[in-house]
């Protein structure tokens, strides 16, 4: 069959331009992207506790990682996300905290040790961060308050599914502790916790007890009370 030289040109100087465009598109989208934008990271050591490391990284997109283990355990952050008011809010926080710069937040005072928590913000090669082990700042506790109710979601929501795989027995006592956290309301989000607990509460193959507390919690979560 004969060639259609003159076309089969056109068409490679066609895919040549297409693939140069694309290139070009994707270039200034990554320069255009947030990956450049602001982090800030909580970290708590607190050594002969559980756990003994936290470290939550979340961007000003609402994305981040979270590491939450014992310090002899190795490191294994695993990807999250939360809503756009919560992120705004930590934001928010860290602004009124002069975006952790030149900060000094610890009460200078014998106190217990409370385990060391390092604040610490990041965009653009610019880095500031502040460690304390107790403060009396008003920001900073709201702050604090708010990563350590993600750390204990995010804790609440490995157990959960953990159990869910390897310890259908124990998806009662995991669905327990999400409640109790509920209701002490240290939960930033605790819609996130749904996907779980609907799960569970349709599944057969786990105990009606669990099913039942975890259609009631559910029911609770979604009524926002």
């Amino acid at each position: 069959m004969a060639m259609n030289l003159p076309a089969l040109k056109h068409r490679g100087v066609a895919f040549a331009i297409t693939a140069a465009l694309l290139l070009a598109v994707s270039a200034v989208a990554l320069r255009a992207s947030p990956s450049d934008g602001p982090t800030v990271t909580f970290r708590k050591i607190f050594k002969s506790s559980y756990p003994e490391f936290v470290e939550i990284k979340v961007t000003q997109r609402g994305t981040g990682t979270f590491d939450i283990r014992q310090l002899d355990d190795e490191a294994s952050p695993a990807p999250f996300e939360i809503g756009t008011p919560l992120t705004q809010r930590i934001f928010d926080l860290t602004s009124k905290l002069r975006n952790f710069q030149g900060l000094d937040l610890d009460v200078h005072r014998r106190i217990a040790n409370l385990g060391e928590k390092t604040f610490r913000y990041e965009k653009a090669g610019e880095t500031h961060e502040v460690k304390f082990n107790y403060t009396l700042d008003d920001s900073a506790t709201q702050l604090l308050n708010i990563f350590e109710g993600l750390t204990r979601q995010e804790s609440d929501l490995s157990n959960l599914e953990r159990a869910m795989r390897y310890d259908r027995l124990g998806v009662n006592d995991a669905v327990r502790q999400v409640e109790v956290d509920y209701n002490q309301k240290l939960l930033p989000e605790p819609e996130r916790l749904l996907p779980p607990l609907d799960r569970v509460a349709s599944d057969s193959a786990f105990v009606d007890i669990a099913r039942q507390r975890a259609r009631t919690l559910a029911a609770r979560i979604r009524a926002g009370h």
